[in-house]
């Protein structure tokens, strides 16, 4: 089923302050740069509709988030949503995350990372574009402080598995641990739509959240040894309530 176009964003809203060009960042760019705040800073990969920058960033105003979507009429409704709640520690940028993460961002620039529900691309010749593969993977172990977290959510099964033993491969992560999913307390608790949308059709969601490893010891090969892993997580209360009519 194809996406619905976007919403377009109220035109009296002044995006400038939250929607950021690629042309526009530094080379190299610290995300720490594009705030007015020092704080640290998680990125999402693939931020669509807005809505995990936009709740989380108004419930934890100490952090700094920064989003990154390739479409960008979506990155234009995240700046909107954004503008419109007056959020001063989130933006977003519209561009590609693989390229931005591995030609801007210097080592060790992020707390976390949150990739949520990415394209599964199910053609065999299209799986090189997965965003959860080895290569992206080993610039977000690169670009991660030490024990710095990987959020990966993603609602089919064999993409989850195939993405964890990439993370495994590159032997920059701790073992995946499982991220329980959260009771809604609301019709949008949810962290994305694209969640909320899964969750009430009564399908899984398999989810985990890895930390980078330590720096390694002198002597020590860096990232370590690579970890064996055989993800056994899936979701688990899952929501069976009908949907209801949401922005």
């Amino acid at each position: 089923m194809p996406r619905r176009p976007p919403k377009k964003p109220d035109p009296s809203l002044d995006l400038s302050g939250h929607l950021l060009a690629p042309d526009a960042l530094p080379t190299p760019c610290d995300p720490a740069s594009l705030f007015a705040t020092p704080a640290p800073v998680e990125l999402e990969v693939g931020s669509g509709k807005g809505l995990f920058l936009t709740s989380v960033s108004a419930a934890r105003p100490d952090t700094n988030f920064l989003g990154i979507e390739i479409a960008t009429g979506y990155a234009r409704m995240c700046a909107g949503r954004l503008a419109a709640a007056r959020t001063p520690n989130a933006k977003i940028v519209s561009g590609d995350a693989t390229a931005l993460v591995r030609d801007r961002f210097p080592d060790r620039c992020l707390a976390a990372v949150h990739v949520y529900f990415p394209d599964p691309w199910w053609k065999a010749r299209h799986r090189k574009r997965r965003v959860l593969s080895e290569p992206f993977l080993r610039e977000v172990g690169r670009v991660l402080v030490p024990g710095g977290r990987l959020h990966a959510w993603t609602d089919v099964e064999e993409y989850f598995r195939e993405a964890m033993a990439a993370a495994a491969a590159t032997g920059l992560f701790t073992r995946p641990e499982e991220e329980p999913a959260k009771d809604p307390e609301h019709d949008l608790d949810y962290r994305t739509h694209f969640e909320r949308r899964t969750r009430l059709a009564g399908a899984p969601v398999w989810r985990a959240v890895l930390r980078t490893r330590p720096e390694p010891e002198r002597g020590d090969s860096p990232g370590g040894v690579p970890c064996t892993v055989q993800p056994p997580i899936a979701s688990e209360g899952i929501d069976r309530r009908q949907p209801t009519a949401a922005s």
